[in-house]
């Protein structure tokens, strides 16, 4: 079966705080925004070459271990389970930086290497200054940068609880988008054991398996994909799926995630987390009437729930501020206490 080729996502140049503001984010979709960090310093450094750039970072780096993941050769770069999905097909560890960067500059002629990354580490915390440097003004300056380094890796798709502009500093990468309703046709792993915190989709989107995951099929017609080099970045939407192939030897990605929620509000995947404890294992006709309660008092399908009621009198069901979040907390942990 012949799949359908992902569209192209859409692409925007010379973006200013405005644009962003009142163009790209309300369109709801991903957005490859061409040039962004072209004249970042350490982009012009990576563009020279990778010893270059590599310079370019020691100038900031720390002297104190980070987190490493590593990968053998034989699994291609590809971060997933084990084929007993009992555990990862890498393992995750600490490194210095300067012998990772010796690492990663003496291992570019290797055609099997192993597969190295250090994720997600702030900046602020590795590279003090870096941040001064090379910087944009889409979003708040109280968003931490985090940096992602490696050499050639496959992320599966996977998706954010928070909004993302990703910055490539350095080497190539492809990115694979799909949106939230596809869930049902990504086929994702195990919660209880997963590469980097959410799950991920089990399906290779370079080599889908259609006989064992027929129904990504779907999920590929939605699909949306681009190429970025360094200087480009890209926003990601809450909560879409996305896989991201680093292409070169040595790759530099910089991001910003940020969530418009209430800052005291919880975490909606601790959320799901005990709706599978508490909902999950009922009764059909129960789970049927917890769903519209749901819908009534949560997402609100049929208007406001509280619209009947004074607002001094309407509680959690009316604006959720510190006060009532602070409120909600406390009566959450007397819950938890007697689990």
């Amino acid at each position: 079966m012949e799949l359908p080729a992902p569209r192209p996502i859409a692409e925007y140049r010379n973006v200013d705080p405005a644009t962003f503001r009142d163009t790209v984010r309300p369109a709801g979709q991903p957005a490859v925004l061409r040039g962004l960090a072209s004249s970042w310093p350490a982009v012009v450094a990576a563009r020279r070459s990778d010893e270059d750039l590599i310079a370019y970072l020691r100038r900031f780096r720390v002297d104190r271990p980070v987190g490493t993941i590593i990968g053998p050769p034989e699994i291609e770069g590809r971060f997933l389970y084990r084929d007993d999905f009992q555990a990862l097909n890498f393992q995750r560890g600490t490194s210095e930086l300067d012998p990772f960067f010796d690492w990663l500059l003496r291992e570019r002629d290797n055609p099997r290497p192993h597969a190295v990354a250090v994720q997600s580490e702030q900046i602020p915390g590795i590279f003090p200054g870096f941040e001064q440097d090379n910087r944009i003004d889409l979003i708040g300056g109280d968003v931490v940068p985090r940096a992602w380094m490696g050499n050639r890796i496959r992320v599966a798709p996977h998706y954010d609880l928070m909004e993302n502009i990703g910055i490539v500093v350095a080497g190539r990468r492809s990115f694979i988008l799909f949106p939230p309703d596809q869930l049902k046709n990504l086929y994702v792993g195990p919660f209880e054991i997963t590469p980097a915190g959410t799950p991920v989709s089990l399906v290779d989107p370079l080599h889908p398996d259609l006989d064992l995951y027929p129904r990504f099929a779907e999920a590929m017609k939605v699909a949306q994909t681009a190429e970025l080099a360094a200087g480009d970045a890209i926003y990601i939407p809450f909560h879409w799926w996305h896989g991201v192939d680093s292409l070169e030897p040595v790759n530099l990605f910089v991001n910003y995630w940020w969530n418009d929620r209430h800052p005291e509000s919880g975490n909606p995947y601790d959320a799901l987390m005990y709706a599978f404890f508490a909902i999950k294992a009922l009764p059909d006709d129960q789970r049927d009437v917890w769903r519209a309660v749901f819908d009534y008092y949560v997402f609100g399908v049929h208007g406001d729930p509280a619209e009947h009621l004074p607002q001094h009198a309407r509680g959690v069901l009316g604006e959720l501020d510190s006060a009532q979040l602070g409120r909600i907390r406390a009566t959450l942990r007397q819950i938890l206490q007697r689990i």
